[in-house]
């Protein structure tokens, strides 16, 4: 399925915090790459890219991220995916 809009934020509970995610598409053609921010705790923004495979699953990019982030993939990619079943 595809994302239905070109930028959007999920809240997402990360390291015990609720956290704004927010997805930015580089490009209106590439429905498999995405730009992702999250602030850490002191504020700073914390920018990595997620791909996603063949199998469906979004995967962060070969980047070093913090261990929050790159522990909680899995919950990335799921609500990716409700966000492209129902565009929230």
């Amino acid at each position: 399925m595809k994302l239905v809009a070109i930028q959007f934020t999920k809240l997402l509970k990360a390291n015990g915090r609720m956290r704004e995610f927010n997805f930015t598409r580089p490009s209106a053609i590439s429905e498999n790459l995405l730009n992702v921010d999250v602030s850490d705790d002191s504020g700073k923004r914390i920018i990595f890219r997620m791909q996603k495979k063949e199998d469906g699953f979004w995967k962060i990019m070969e980047q070093e991220v913090p261990t929050w982030i790159s522990s909680e993939e899995h919950r990335i990619d799921e609500a990716l995916k409700e966000y492209s079943r129902t565009g929230q």
